[in-house]
């Protein structure tokens, strides 16, 4: 008995849409759906001072006010011209500007930034987001160095800041062993204290030094602590470390995001600044 036309068409179309699910299923997989579950990596250059802390360790609350401490903020490229009469008049009284990233990346604002929170008062200072995965610790201390972090004894200048945090672009401890990335962040420091005469800050959350140094303790005796946390207190410090110079508490400030606390007055900043 012979086929009926429209039945050899159905039986077609129903084979051809086959063979094309078939080959959707093959293809990577870069639609919306996929993005949602995985989030895209960020543009090298792009990172800042507590990229991570958000998405780790979360939100809880807000320090109440201390006449003891000192209110500061940190800035990068995502700030732009940093309106700093403005965070003046609002009382805050110290920053830090992101300089380099890795050996590749040199903040175009860094100038207005570094410069502009001098000039209208503040004690001012540079960091470096750095990259243990692309360089040495000490080609990025000299690449700091040579590109906005050193440091003058002039009162007004903080010593520089190695921002150690959560890896925007890949493997959170940037594919380093807690022995390796120890061992990296020696070589930073120890350059960064031969060309300036200063030990540099650490900026870092217990969480990741946790996690990615094995919960390292010596550093302690000579590196300042910057502790990102986003809550009402700083709670649990990295090993050895029994106190803290700075405290991130927010990335949602009024006027930039990144507001932070300097744990003493602001003799004690000038204090700091100049190296007594």
């Amino acid at each position: 008995m012979p086929v009926h036309r429209s039945r050899l068409v159905r039986i077609r179309a129903l084979g051809t849409a086959g063979v094309v699910l078939l080959a959707l299923l093959a293809l990577p997989q870069t639609s919306a759906v996929a993005d949602g579950a995985a989030p895209s990596v960020p543009p090298r250059g792009s990172a800042h001072m507590g990229m991570g802390v958000l998405a780790h360790d979360g939100q809880a609350g807000l320090p109440t006010a201390r006449s003891t401490q000192t209110e500061g903020v940190d800035v990068s490229s995502h700030q732009g011209n940093v309106a700093w009469t403005t965070l003046w008049n609002s009382g805050v009284r110290w920053a830090y500007a992101k300089a380099t990233e890795g050996t590749y990346y040199t903040n175009p604002y860094h100038a207005q930034q570094y410069n502009g929170s001098y000039d209208v008062g503040m004690v001012r200072g540079a960091y470096h987001f750095a990259t243990p995965d692309t360089t040495s610790g000490a080609a990025q201390a000299d690449y700091f160095v040579d590109r906005g972090g050193a440091w003058s004894a002039d009162g007004r200048t903080l010593p520089g800041v190695l921002d150690i945090e959560w890896n925007p672009y890949g493997d959170d401890c940037y594919g380093k062993s807690a022995s390796s990335m120890v061992s990296w962040i020696r070589d930073f420091l120890d350059r960064y204290r031969a060309r300036t005469g200063r030990d540099a800050v650490i900026y870092t959350a217990t969480s990741w030094w946790k996690q990615c140094t094995g919960n390292y303790a010596g550093f302690a005796s000579t590196t300042p602590l910057w502790i990102a946390r986003y809550a009402s207190t700083v709670g649990e410090l990295p090993a050895g470390w029994t106190t803290y110079t700075m405290w991130q508490y927010t990335s949602t400030g009024p006027t930039v995001g990144d507001h932070d606390r300097f744990n003493g007055t602001l003799d004690g900043v000038r204090i700091f600044a100049a190296g007594s």
